[in-house]
């Protein structure tokens, strides 16, 4: 080789292992080594990039990134995973893709022996991914997942195997007729296939956005128990087979002490970890030397591993179960290490051992065909398995098999498992290649598939109607979110706006939304039950819960309050909400508008979030939603002065039936303003049911001496605009309607003004800055009709 080509300052080619693609060398090397390079500007001739380690890694590091997200930018519009976009750098960097006339700049970017000290670094990344995988999985839901994810995500793992190395038992003939000696590698196949990983799972979960979905959620306790049941017989295997010619009490030796190494570190670590989370004062991040601390235990056992035949990542999955999910601890690991492990040098990692993979060598199809029909094999006996049990615990068809799907998906701790295991000697390339592809193919049509079958949102269609006006004289059930400490506040003044008494009921459903942070499974808790999906011992709502509690005993036999946590991403909490609307067959979604004034009127924060996610709920309810503005202090009396702005259309009429329930409390005061067009047509349906509604009110409860109704014609907006704010400042709360979308000539022109679209063109008024008031505002959205979840 030439001074282009390697890092060494010679290179002979001792002897090849062609049936493997091993070769081996003598290298010399120069001490020093040369680490870095004396720059352009030097005297002598002799500075070449290729000779100085640390500078040809940062520019392969640098060229890495660039064409990785150079492919990321072209498939991602396609809807393709990011973790292909990793593995096409690899084939285009190594020799899988032949570059023609650009060959020689490659073997320059990658000189011999520079791959090696880029896979050195970017392996220690990957080993701190699976431990950050591990940390954000929950070691309790061995204990708490049900049946169906148990007994689908053993069988999915076990039955492929049995049948696979059956059929190898029963015709071992015909397979070495076909494969020859090249049969060893048919068991490795079938085991690896029939495992999935948890993190792969729970990343396209995420990536699809059905995490909370209930699909999601047993598709991700089945994983779970396919993975802890993968794990643990593949560190037996690897303990029993790692290396050849070892005596029956070596092996032995090595099993035991595997087993005795995981037991020792759960036992011994989980309770050190939970002694951290003690010393931890609740709301404070945990001391750095607890964090350095772990991370040199976690270093130290991946090293203690190699003495009884474990990869040094044995110890990182291991000891990453062993310390609690979620805050403060995990949520703490997960923040300062995930940006540089997971999405920096674990990516590198992916690119470097994908490198390895030769496709051109790939010369025999009749063993490629064979390997492929294999893995079909083995995928169509999980497929068959799964849609089997998922049928007879009566899941609908589409969705078991969209589960079968996902369990059939693989990523990037599959493609690095497999090179793993080409690395220890133990795999033919040619097998490694073709399981490399099956990688691609599963991971990117498990993704296209279930988004094309799996829609979450369809169980919310409204064929059943779930809103106030559809009561009657039953009960009013509300699913009220809570977000900030002070949001608490609020949503017991709209609980108090429903006048709860003996013959006027009222259940709340008080759900507390916080976001997933260092765990992987979100988690709901049913506080009055204790009953929960998966939960944890840090202390979780514990404020809210003695609030809503005092609240219930305030109204004693008018109000029945039940308070939830659900811990989850931020983007998928509007899964949890309108779950829970359906479950408890609310009629009213409460959600805190996501600005907070000050007690001056200034807006003091924010929150971007929040807006998200009231947005989702307003198109997905499956009930009525009430987006509640908070511009001033709580009712400081039990006397309320509401007002209810009345233009038409049926977000109005809700509106309407929600203040009319207001004003059983004879303590309590309303008025109704009715705002007419002037250029009113009579004759409109629409106008008609609203002349209906209106009646109603001009006819009993205009007899109540808390109860005004006045009608007001509007020749412009303008008109509109002056009356909202004349009396934004003379009521305690008001009630509008969202109107999204109706044109009517009392607010013909102020939609294109809106700055809160989600208020509707009243509620943007009341909330907006130029509008002085203390009032608390409620926009109501009645239930979306079933072409609107189409």
């Amino acid at each position: 080789m030439d001074a282009n080509q390697t890092l060494f300052s010679s290179v002979t080619l001792l002897h090849e292992v062609p049936s493997l693609g091993f070769e081996v060398y003598n290298v010399c090397v120069n001490h020093p080594m040369k680490i870095i390079s004396d720059g352009i500007w030097t005297q002598h001739g002799s500075a070449l990039p290729t000779q100085y380690s640390y500078t040809m890694l940062e520019l392969q590091i640098l060229i890495i990134f660039v064409v990785t997200q150079g492919f990321h930018f072209i498939l991602n519009r396609l809807g393709v995973p990011f973790f292909v976009s990793q593995v096409m750098t690899g084939f285009l960097m190594g020799p899988s893709v032949p570059t023609g006339p650009l060959e020689k700049y490659k073997k320059m970017l990658f000189p011999f022996g520079s791959p090696d000290i880029l896979s050195t670094l970017s392996s220690l990344g990957y080993s701190f991914y699976l431990f950050l995988n591990s940390v954000q999985m929950d070691l309790s839901l061995i204990t708490k997942t049900g049946r169906k994810a148990w007994v689908i995500g053993l069988c999915c793992y076990g039955i492929p195997i049995v049948v696979g190395c059956g059929s190898m038992g029963l015709s071992n003939s015909t397979w070495k007729r076909i494969l020859g000696e090249d049969i060893s590698a048919l068991p490795v196949v079938f085991i690896s296939h029939s495992s999935c990983s948890f993190a792969v799972i729970s990343w396209l979960l995420n990536d699809l956005g059905i995490l909370n979905s209930e699909l999601g959620r047993l598709a991700l306790s089945a994983a779970f128990v396919n993975d802890v049941a993968g794990g643990l017989w593949a560190g037996i295997g690897a303990a029993y087979f790692g290396r050849q010619n070892m005596s029956m009490s070596i092996r032995i030796r090595n099993v035991t002490a595997f087993l005795a190494y995981a037991i020792f570190i759960l036992l011994i670590g989980r309770p050190a970890m939970r002694w951290i989370v003690k010393r931890t004062p609740e709301g404070r991040s945990v001391n750095k030397g607890y964090i350095y601390a772990i991370i040199v235990v976690f270093l130290g056992l991946g090293y203690f591993a190699k003495f009884f035949g474990e990869p040094f990542l044995v110890g990182a999955v291991i000891f990453g179960l062993a310390v609690p999910e979620g805050p403060p601890l995990g949520s703490a690991l997960v923040t300062q290490l995930e940006l540089f492990s997971k999405w920096f040098l674990c990516s590198i990692f992916v690119t470097c051992v994908t490198m390895k993979v030769d496709l051109t060598k790939c010369n025999s199809l009749s063993f490629v065909i064979v390997i492929s029909g294999v893995i079909i094999m083995v995928h169509l006996v999980r497929w068959l398995l799964c849609m089997g049990i998922c049928r007879y615990c009566k899941i609908p068809f589409k969705d078991g098999f969209c589960l079968a799907l996902i369990l059939s998906c693989k990523g990037v701790v599959d493609i690095c498992s497999y090179l793993l295991v080409y690395d220890a000697m133990v795999q033919k390339r040619t097998v490694v290649d073709v399981m490399i592809v099956s990688v691609l193919v599963l991971g990117t049509a498990s993704r296209f598939g279930v988004k094309a079958l799996y829609d979450p949102s369809r169980k919310y269609a409204g064929y059943q109607h779930r809103n106030i006006m559809s009561l009657k004289h039953s009960e009013l059930r509300i699913v009220a979110c809570i977000h900030k400490p002070w949001h608490s506040v609020h949503i017991k003044n709209v609980l108090e706006f429903c006048s709860p008494a003996p013959d006027n009921t009222l259940v709340a459903e008080i759900l507390h939304l916080m976001e997933l942070v260092g765990r992987s499974n979100p988690i709901f808790i049913a506080h009055k039950l204790q009953q929960s999906a998966a939960s944890s011992s840090y202390n979780y709502s514990g404020e809210l819960i003695v609030a809503f509690d005092l609240f219930e005993r305030d109204y004693l036999g008018a109000v029945t309050a039940n308070t939830y946590t659900a811990i989850s991403p931020v983007m998928f909490m509007n899964e949890d909400v309108c779950n829970l609307a359906l479950d408890k067959n609310a009629a009213l979604i409460v959600l805190p508008f996501h600005v907070k004034w000050g007690g001056d009127g200034s807006v003091e924060s924010e929150d971007s979030n929040i807006r998200a996610l009231n947005s989702r709920i307003l198109e997905r309810a499956p009930c009525s939603v009430g987006i509640l503005v908070n511009r001033g202090p709580s009712f400081n009396s039990r006397r309320i002065r509401a007002a209810m702005v009345f233009l038409g259309g049926p977000d109005d009429r809700e509106a309407l039936c929600l203040a009319k329930r207001f004003v059983k409390d004879v303590d309590n005061s309303l008025v109704v303003f009715r705002l007419l067009a002037h250029d009113k047509d009579t004759s409109n349906w629409d106008h008609m049911i609203d002349d209906e509604a209106m009646r109603e009110i001009s006819g009993v409860h205009v007899n109540l001496e808390n109860v005004r109704y006045e009608e007001i014609t509007i020749g412009d907006a303008s008109q509109t605009t002056f009356l909202i704010k004349d009396i934004a400042n003379k009521f305690d709360f008001i009630v509008v309607g969202r109107r999204y979308g109706i044109r009517s000539s009392q607010t013909y022109g102020l939609e294109h003004w809106t700055e809160y679209s989600e208020l509707g063109v009243i509620g943007d008024l009341l909330a907006s800055h130029d509008t002085d008031t203390t009032a608390s505002v409620l926009v109501v959205q009645q239930q979306p009709s079933h072409e609107d979840h189409r």
